[in-house]
């Protein structure tokens, strides 16, 4: 499977708002609020096989100190082929050695972010004000 990844590449709005609905990702349903917001990102991952999008994921950053990774989706037919982590290898080459790098993960993907090195955070409790759905 030759998947390329790139920071900070050019997305299409109707390729973004098809993969967040593959995922149920009900920010697919704001997409006048979902692409600027992913445009605005410190930093875009995407990851396209042969020109098709496959996977998105961005970060949020002050660009020294913290990141914080909101979005990382791949498409459900290519869970399991290493897209994901490809797509956080390439978010390493900016962030590696930040002194803060934080993330929420939902039940499939706590076994993921673990194999990646993050671990709970503390005795932290995650809070949030959200008006969807799911993510």
């Amino acid at each position: 499977m030759n998947i390329k990844v790139e920071l900070n590449g050019e997305i299409d709005d109707a390729e973004i708002v098809a993969l967040y609905r593959a995922n149920e990702w009900s920010s697919a349903e704001k997409p006048e609020r979902l692409l600027p917001a992913l445009r605005n990102s410190h930093t875009l991952v995407t990851a396209r096989l042969d020109g098709k999008l496959v996977g998105v994921g961005n970060a949020i950053s002050d660009g020294h100190l913290v990141v914080y990774y909101p979005h990382m989706l791949v498409h459900p037919s290519y869970h399991g082929n290493g897209i994901g982590r490809k797509m956080m290898v390439a978010m390493q080459s900016v962030y590696r050695g930040f002194h803060q790098q934080m993330l929420s993960a939902d039940t499939g993907a706590i076994e993921f972010y673990k194999a990646l090195g993050f671990e709970r955070a503390g005795k932290t409790e995650p809070m949030w004000i959200y008006s969807g759905n799911e993510h």
